[in-house]
């Protein structure tokens, strides 16, 4: 068990939250949530379109919620939806505007038929000097206790 672990989370639909609260709770971690100051909007083809062009923009959308100190942690979760296989913008913003050195991230991912896409990857190039592990691909909803328990037992965080 990390001595001390941070679920931070962006959720769009609700899949990616149930998930970050999943894991928070399974290892006793703080949880919190990433918001940008000015919401996405609720239909999923609005949204994909904005997405994409923020994307290709390299845009990192303010952020309403900012967290105080991140000394105390030993170990991150980054939790994102997939899109446009990689992680949301305001996680984008909140791996830019932290250093997460010498610190183990651990991803996880909700998707809808993407996969992992290029998420690992993405994370690594924003999170340099941080040791990552490997991240939960969940497809939709799927995100029972059982499924995240196995995962941190494979990861090495629970026994």
């Amino acid at each position: 068990m990390p001595k001390k672990a941070l679920v931070v989370y962006y959720s769009h639909s609700g899949n990616t939250e149930k998930a970050a609260k999943a894991i928070s709770r399974i290892i006793d971690g703080t949880l919190f949530e990433i918001q940008p100051e000015a919401l996405y909007p609720k239909n999923y083809n609005i949204v994909v379109e904005q997405a994409k062009k923020e994307i290709k923009a390299d845009f990192h959308p303010p952020l309403k919620t900012k967290i105080d100190s991140l000394e105390s942690y030993d170990t991150v979760f980054i939790g994102s939806p997939n899109w446009w296989s990689t992680i949301a913008p305001p996680i984008t913003t909140f791996l830019a505007e932290n250093d997460l050195s010498g610190k183990t991230i651990i991803p996880f991912f909700t998707h809808g038929g993407g996969g992992a896409g290029h998420i690992e990857r993405d994370i690594a190039k924003l999170c340099p000097g941080s040791k990552l592990l490997s991240g939960l691909s969940i497809y939709g909803s799927d995100c029972g206790d059982a499924k995240i328990s196995a995962w941190l037992q494979k990861t090495g965080i629970i026994k």
